[in-house]
Parts: structure tokens; sequence; C-alpha cells
């Protein structure tokens, strides 16, 4: 058994694995803060004038689609990696979780 996970600690492709785990989750952190900025810009914007900012919608559209790419990556339902390593998403998340197909 400790041979085996001796084995698993030496692929490459974990280690990469984890660093782009731990970039991807310093982006999340500020994706959200990012977006709960655009709520209250918006909120105010609304107040303000009676209507939202229509180029901030769809930015923050993206950006929740992005985030929602980010968690799909990080809960290990996808291997594709989010922008900057794909295409920035245009509205909707097309990233398809992982079907694992194997039983327990």
């Amino acid at each position: 058994m400790n041979e085996e996970i001796k084995q698993r600690l030496q692929k490459k492709e974990i280690w990469q694995r984890g660093f782009y785990m731990i970039l991807f989750m310093c982006i999340y952190g500020f994706s959200n803060f990012l977006i709960v900025s655009i709520f209250f810009f918006q909120y105010v914007t609304l107040i303000l004038t009676g209507q939202t900012n229509v180029l901030l919608l769809g930015f923050s559209k993206n950006l929740g689609a992005y985030i929602h790419q980010i968690i799909i990556f990080l809960s290990f339902n996808n291997d594709q990696r989010p922008f900057p390593f794909s295409a920035w998403p245009n509205g909707t998340s097309d990233i398809e979780p992982i079907r694992d197909t194997k039983t327990n």
C-alpha cells in the first residue's frame, strides 16, 4: 500500500493538478469579490438612474459562468482548466462534468 502511494506521489500530473487548484482557488476568491462588487454597483446604479448598467450585465453573466467553470474544475468534475487555459466563457458554462462510470 505504501508503495502505491509513493508511486502516485511521484506522478507529475498530480503535482500539476495541485498547483492549478491553488491558482484557481486564488482566482475564485478574487472573482467572488468582483461579482459581489458588481452586485452592489448595479444596485446603486438602479437606484440612481432607474436602470442597470447594460455592459455590466453581460460581463457579470460571463463572470458567473467563469466561476462555475472554476468550481467544476476544483471539485474534480472536469479536467479542463478554465480561462486563461481555455476560452473565456460566453454567458453559459459549456463545460460538462466528467461522468465517472466506475462502480465502487
